[in-house]
C-alpha cells in the first residue's frame, strides 16, 4: 500500500482500517491492469488510466466513490447511495465483497 494512504489511515480506529483493507483489497482483485493509488484532494483513489475509485473512511462509515455504483442501485438497496452516488457502508453492515468486485471491475475496466 502507498506510504501517504497508510499514513492517512493513521488517525482511523483499527474496525475502519480492517474494512478499508478488506475494499482495497477488492480493488487490485478486480482488474489485471496496472492501478496507480496515491491520494487525491487528500482521499484514497486508485486510477486505472482516467478511470478511478476513492474509498473514503469515516468513524462510522465508508463511502466508495466509483463510475459504476448507479448502475447498482438496486442490488445495493440495503445499503445508502449519496445524492453524489457514492455507496455508502456503515459499520454494522456487511460488506458486499461480489457486488463490489463487479462495480470496480466495470468502473477500472
Amino acid at each position: 500500500m502507498n506510504n501517504d494512504i497508510s499514513s492517512y489511515l493513521d488517525k482511523f480506529d483499527n474496525q475502519t482500517v480492517q474494512r478499508f483493507y478488506s475494499i482495497h483489497e477488492l480493488i487490485f482483485g478486480s482488474t489485471s491492469k496496472k492501478i496507480d493509488e496515491k491520494l487525491w484532494a487528500k482521499l484514497p483513489s486508485y486510477y486505472v488510466e482516467d478511470r478511478f475509485i476513492r474509498i473514503i473512511p469515516f468513524k462510522d462509515h465508508i463511502n466508495i466513490e466509483a463510475n459504476a455504483v448507479p448502475f447498482y442501485k438496486e442490488e445495493l438497496s440495503e445499503y445508502k447511495i449519496t445524492p453524489k452516488g457514492m455507496l455508502q457502508i456503515f459499520h454494522n453492515q456487511p460488506i458486499p465483497i461480489k457486488l463490489l468486485e463487479e462495480i470496480f471491475k466495470k468502473t477500472l475496466e
